[in-house]
């Protein structure tokens, strides 16, 4: 039996080390070599236990049960791992070492070591850090091995994040689902910490285009005539009758304007041209990769990630799919010449870019202070043959063969010139661009125009002080455009950009740094877990819209699910623990009186009979203006948990939920004691707004000696 035993994540995974090692042997559930065995665990072989396996009680969806909190946490053995599991158990049980080689990063830990901890294996553990799956790599890692306790905290953080996912998602998931029921909604309304908020994002989108109002404006066009050329310039209205937008909304001016400067001489004020070089479009990361294949293609993001799983494991022609790095180590700049040859040889439409580039040229990408767990994605030096890509596998290797190629490129330059005029006192600008240095551009190809206004238009050369004359005026009526509906792309893009969304600059900032909500390697199945439980629904090749079911979960739920910022506190007391700085402990502890008192919120309601908004007006179910979160939802217990705060300390209430109070949700007025009149909970007593109709703040009636008698609503 072997002295050192390499457990895998994935079987392709075990054999692309095995041939390394010399672990050729065929042995059933490994590979066997001189004094060496690899394995793997066919991705997760343990999963999180459903409530029923804990205890009998926990099988019927029964408010009174909720919240359900395991003592001690159980992990299954997942359908069709048992096998596996036995091989594994029984190899390490005669190994002296064990070699930790599932994917480098925090699930990927967790694969491996919750396998261990099953198996009760208390032997040496190193760990084996890999980015790539070519021969080369693996030498590389396999040279460099770190100890067991250097990545373990990554275990820590991973159970976290299992543990307090299932704390969220099966009573969270539970409560509102009863919830919806005993207000007349049949279906399941699924809870998640990442998928919540993702929900939102498209929400919100929905009733912003459906509450859009189109803004009609006009644009004033004139072609000025100078001694070397006429060229158009845009009329720029005066702030006094121009928008925020700087538009002019009111046409009768516009056309006085059009009929004042008609014909009339005016001079250049300013005239000037800069040289613009930019850099070229760093590697891909998997969110980018998955945004682009769903913009030039229409690709869905999970098969993306599929896809680009199988050019890493099947063709080994790229490396990491799953990486959030757009940056390569420098180490890795050496490797170029080989890259490029493998490429050429594995892609003939880039073959010819290839005899062009120069690999003595080093970009912005090679970086070493900005790469993470993983560096970007790029083609590995392995050499595919013709033929061996399916179709969208030949697609993704070359969007990522370009981007890597495009850092062998000259910068792309060109001259941006800005020209402003007056005529009759009315100010006019043109602006123009004129490429000077191609650089990467055609590498790249379709899509990589830079971000701008101007056309790609020349200009006539003109000097300050220099007269012009209208010579042609166009007046062109617009109107304002909705933003446009989400593609699996965008929203992806989205959930990574969130943290302008969120107005504390802290959360914003740790947004930033952890790139969004989710991971490169989850974001893809949230959107089509929201998807299959048809909290979102597809609308054509590529658009998502919410459904009526996930507007009304979306309106039932408290802020702090809700808020991408919780998920930001989360991610960095993950972070913490993974860096060995926090507990997993405390974390679970704050986790579970989260939960807690959020169904102990939705109980509160209950007894109120206050109910789900089951409207059936416009076109996705709800009524034009239905964007607010009904006021009443907004009762103590819905605040992001204090607890969650970076100095543990509590944050302090809102307001006072007791009679005479300030209201805590309007600040104007003060609770007073109501009775409910009608429903199932007529003549019941319950705190409410002073200011009701205009404030519906709600709160159960609690600590009251003697109930009084109050204003009937």
């Amino acid at each position: 039996m072997p002295s050192t035993l390499y457990l895998c994540e994935k079987p392709s995974q075990a054999r692309d080390i095995g041939r390394v090692l010399g672990a050729v042997r065929r042995r059933e559930g490994y590979l066997e070599g001189q004094g060496v065995c690899v394995t793997w665990c066919l991705g997760h072989l343990l999963e999180m236990v459903a409530p029923d396996d804990y205890k009998p009680e926990w099988r019927s969806w029964n408010l009174d049960r909720l919240p359900m909190i395991p003592e001690t946490w159980q992990l299954g053995i997942r359908e069709g791992g048992s096998g596996q599991l036995k091989i594994i158990k029984k190899l390490l049980r005669a190994t002296e070492a064990v070699v930790l080689a599932t994917d480098a990063d925090r699930e990927g830990e967790t694969i491996g070591r919750e396998v261990l901890e099953w198996c009760r294996y208390r032997g040496r553990v190193s760990r084996l850090w890999l980015s790539a799956l070519d021969e080369k790599s693996i030498r590389k890692a396999l040279d460099s091995l770190l100890p067991g306790h250097q990545s373990e905290p990554l275990y820590q953080a991973g159970l976290g994040r299992a543990r307090a996912d299932w704390l969220v998602g099966m009573n969270l998931s539970r409560a509102y689902t009863l919830w919806g029921r005993y207000s007349g909604h049949d279906g399941l309304l699924t809870v998640g910490r990442v998928q919540t908020p993702t929900l939102k994002l498209v929400v919100d989108r929905d009733r912003l285009i459906e509450n859009f109002r189109p803004v009609a404006f006009t644009d004033l066009t004139v072609r000025l005539a100078g001694a070397s050329g006429a060229f158009p310039a845009k009329w720029i209205p005066a702030k006094s009758i121009a928008d925020e937008a700087g538009r002019c909304l009111d046409r009768s001016i516009a056309e006085a304007v059009a009929t004042k400067v008609a014909g009339k001489e005016g001079e250049i004020l300013k005239a000037e041209t800069t040289r613009v070089r930019e850099s070229p479009p760093l590697p891909l990361d998997l969110s980018t990769l998955q945004v682009e294949a769903s913009r030039r293609w229409g690709m869905g993001a999970k098969k993306c990630l599929d896809l680009a799983q199988s050019l890493y494991e099947r063709h080994k022609a790229i490396t990491y799919p799953r990486s959030d790095c757009r940056y390569l180590p420098v180490s890795q700049f050496p490797d170029a010449p080989d890259i490029l040859k493998a490429v050429a040889q594995t892609s003939p439409t880039l073959e010819g870019w290839v005899g062009q580039a120069n690999p003595t040229l080093r970009s912005q990408a090679w970086n070493d202070a900005r790469i993470t767990a993983h560096h970007a994605i790029i083609p590995t030096g392995a050499t595919v043959r013709g033929g061996a890509f399916s179709t969208d596998e030949a697609r993704l290797f070359d969007l990522i063969g370009r981007h890597y190629l495009a850092q062998f490129f000259p910068h792309f330059e060109y001259d941006r010139t800005v020209v402003d005029a007056t005529v009759e006192e009315e100010s006019f600008r043109a602006t123009g661009r004129v490429e000077i240095v191609a650089g990467w551009r055609p590498v790249v190809g379709k899509g990589t125009k830079p971000d701008r206004q101007e056309e790609d238009a020349d200009l006539p050369p003109v000097l300050p002080g220099e007269t012009v004359r209208v010579d042609d005026t166009r007046l062109e009526d617009k109107k304002s455009q909705p933003p446009p509906r989400y593609t699996e792309g965008t929203l992806i893009q989205a959930m990574k950009s969130v943290g302008k969304l969120v107005d504390n600059p802290r959360l914003r900032a740790i947004l930033r740094q952890t790139s969004g909500i989710g991971t490169e390697a989850t974001r893809a199945t949230i959107i089509e877990n929201l998807l299959k439980r048809q909290l979102l629904l597809r609308e054509g090749k590529k658009q998502l819209l919410s459904s009526p079911a996930g507007r009304l979960l979306v309106d039932g739920l408290p802020t702090s699910v809700t808020d991408p910022a919780t998920t930001a506190v989360w991610e960095q007391t993950l972070d913490d623990i993974a860096q060995g700085r926090g507990s997993l402990e405390e974390f679970l502890g704050k986790s579970t009186a989260w939960v807690s008192r959020l169904v102990a919120n939705v109980k509160a309601r209950q007894q109120l009979g206050l109910r789900m908004r089951l409207q059936t007006s416009g076109e996705h179910g709800f009524g034009e203006n239905d964007t607010q979160r009904p006021a009443d939802f907004r009762e103590s217990g819905t605040q992001r948990p204090a607890d969650f705060r970076e100095n543990g300390t509590q944050r302090p209430a809102e307001g006072s939920a007791s009679r005479g109070a300030s209201c805590p949700h309007c600040h104007k007025g003060t609770l007073v004691i109501r009775t409910a009149k009608k429903g199932g909970n007529s003549g019941k007593q319950f705190l409410g707004c002073s200011l009701f109709p205009g404030c519906r703040f709600l709160a159960p009636l609690t600590g009251a000696a003697t109930p009084l008698r109050g204003k009937k609503t």
